[in-house]
């Protein structure tokens, strides 16, 4: 399936029905009041979240969505049908804004269920309503209401508990695979993933991590350089990010650079991303000796003053890869005990 991240829809909530226009006609009353119903109010348009959609490209072919509007009404006072609600399921990760004013309307990863977007029109007078002590034969009903209509924009922000961050080609898609049943494409050039992919750590029957593999990032990803702004949003949500290095292609000085780059992009993108927790870990040992890489290690932790973890694992093997994913497991259940006990 083709990912899409963004997109713009229109929905329009159904109008309410128009009142009747009737009076009572029965045998032995041939001057019965008026008895026009009101009409059914238009039907609603719900946004409903689905954990299992995970991309918003069924709108690139279908953008509007409209509710079934009121039915008139009737005879005897009887109040038209209310029209039907339409619901359009969206990923759990989605934003909604207003299209014209970029105001944030709702954050469905919040919503436990249907959120209604738009109401319908409120259904029109019959003429029984408009009877009074002056005018006992009405003839006046009212139309019934337009339903509310919205352009909104769509932005899907996945929902992961682990950001796989890097260079292009520095292993990320490799290591999702080593961790999880997730296949994403791997290959031997950068850009390999254009899309993010999510793979799921199983690190017991009811025990799992969700894991996302960002595309590679470079220098201007925040201003949208490479693939950019279509993907650091994904980044947002998560709780840790793994930061990848490929130790069996740059030098020390390169390494320590690119890293710092990746950080200002994180922090010129959204300043609290940079401040997350982050964990190194350098990728592709078995290209590199033992010596080598020992000698890697020490000059980043000195050259960046790196205090968190620092982890070795080569995900063409699949050396080291789980243990940072129990480690990571163990991290962040610690951290919901943490806000559980703050509460």
């Amino acid at each position: 399936m083709h990912f899409v991240d963004e997109a713009t829809i229109t929905v329009t909530a159904g109008h309410g029905g128009d009142g009747f226009l009737s009076f009572r006609r029965e045998k032995y009353i041939p001057r019965g009041g008026p008895d026009g119903g009101d009409g059914g109010r238009g039907g609603r348009v719900f946004l409903v979240p689905d954990p299992g959609l995970n991309t918003l490209s069924v709108f690139r072919h279908a953008r509007r969505f409209r509710a079934e509007s009121g039915a008139r009404g009737g005879n005897q006072n009887r109040t038209g049908a209310r029209g039907a609600d339409y619901s359009v399921a969206v990923p759990k990760g989605t934003m909604v804004f207003d299209a014209g004013t970029q105001e944030l309307i709702v954050d469905m990863a919040n919503e436990m269920g249907p959120f209604a977007i738009v109401e319908g029109g409120r259904g029109g007078r019959g003429n029984a309503r408009f009877k009074s002590s002056t005018n006992r034969a009405p003839r006046r009903t009212s139309l019934g209401a337009p339903g509310d209509e919205r352009e909104l924009k769509l932005e899907l922000r996945l929902l992961a508990d682990i950001g796989l961050l890097g260079l292009p080609n520095a292993g990320k898609s490799t290591f999702l695979r080593a961790i999880s049943a997730a296949k994403p494409k791997v290959a031997a050039y950068p850009f390999t993933t254009l899309a993010p992919e999510l793979g799921v750590f199983e690190e017991g029957p009811d025990s799992s991590l969700v894991v996302a593999d960002i595309p590679g990032l470079i220098p201007g990803a925040a201003q949208g350089a490479g693939l950019g702004l279509q993907f650091l949003r994904h980044v947002r949500r998560t709780r840790l990010l793994l930061h990848l290095i490929d130790v069996g292609n740059d030098a020390t000085t390169d390494l320590v650079q690119s890293f710092n780059q990746i950080t200002r992009e994180l922090r010129e993108f959204d300043a609290r991303l940079s401040e997350r927790p982050r964990w190194i870990v350098l990728n592709k040992t078995d290209l590199v000796s033992e010596i080598e890489l020992g000698s890697i290690k020490v000059s980043l932790q000195a050259e960046l003053e790196w205090k968190a973890p620092i982890y070795e694992t080569s995900a063409v093997t699949g050396e080291g890869c789980r243990r940072v994913m129990r480690d990571a497991f163990l991290f962040l259940t610690r951290e919901d005990e943490g806000s559980e006990n703050d509460e």
